[in-house]
Parts: C-alpha cells; sequence; structure tokens
C-alpha cells in the first residue's frame, strides 16, 4: 500500500506516531476516524487500537502503524498526515484536500 496509498504519512509524522506508539501502546496502531461535531461539521479523532476490522486500511511507514476505517477513508482520501514543530508548538495536521473549509484550530472541516 505504500505508493497508492489514499492516505499518505509524512517523514516527521511517522516518526512521531512510531515513537508515541512504542511509549505509550506497544502492540497498538494509531486509529484515525472522522465523526460528526467540531466547529464545522466533522471532526478527526485519534485513539489507540489493537483491532483491525474488515473494513479498514492500514497505513504502515517507519515503525508507524496508522488504521483508518472506510467511512472516514471517503472523507480524507488524498490527505496528508503531517506532524509540524514550530515557535506555536507541536501538533499533528492533516491535510485533507476534501475540506472545503475548516475551523482555526485545525480539528474539524466542512467538506467538499
Amino acid at each position: 500500500m505504500a505508493e497508492t496509498a489514499p492516505v499518505a504519512l509524512s517523514d516527521s509524522a511517522a516518526k512521531r506516531i512510531a515513537t508515541i506508539l512504542q511509549r505509550e501502546a506497544p502492540g497498538a496502531r494509531l486509529r484515525i476516524a472522522i465523526s460528526g461535531g467540531g466547529c464545522s461539521g466533522f471532526q478527526y479523532g485519534f485513539t489507540f487500537d489493537t483491532a483491525m476490522n474488515a473494513d479498514d486500511i492500514l497505513l504502515a511507514k517507519d515503525g508507524a502503524e496508522v488504521v483508518i476505517d472506510e467511512t472516514s477513508l471517503g472523507l480524507m482520501g488524498g490527505a496528508v498526515i503531517d506532524f509540524v514543530e514550530d515557535l506555536a508548538g507541536a501538533a499533528f495536521q492533516i491535510k485533507n484536500p476534501q475540506a472545503a473549509a475548516s475551523c482555526g484550530c485545525g480539528n474539524s472541516f466542512s467538506p467538499v
């Protein structure tokens, strides 16, 4: 799934996810799911999960493993998951081409 993955992990995101999983949840994966809510209609959720469901896709890069369910994938196909550190702090960012607008905090969006 490396080259044709509908969602991509940046090098910095993969490194940070691998570090977090190793320290906080050995044997688990990071699950990203989209649900209704937030100030723009949909919000991203991040949890640790050891289960792999039939409709999940698995993204693996440099020791990082991320699972996304099929419904969420439909709202974030083509997205890039990044980890950014700057003067304001450090955070994961999802650069989602299917988001028409997002809120100021970057945690919710409205689809195209």
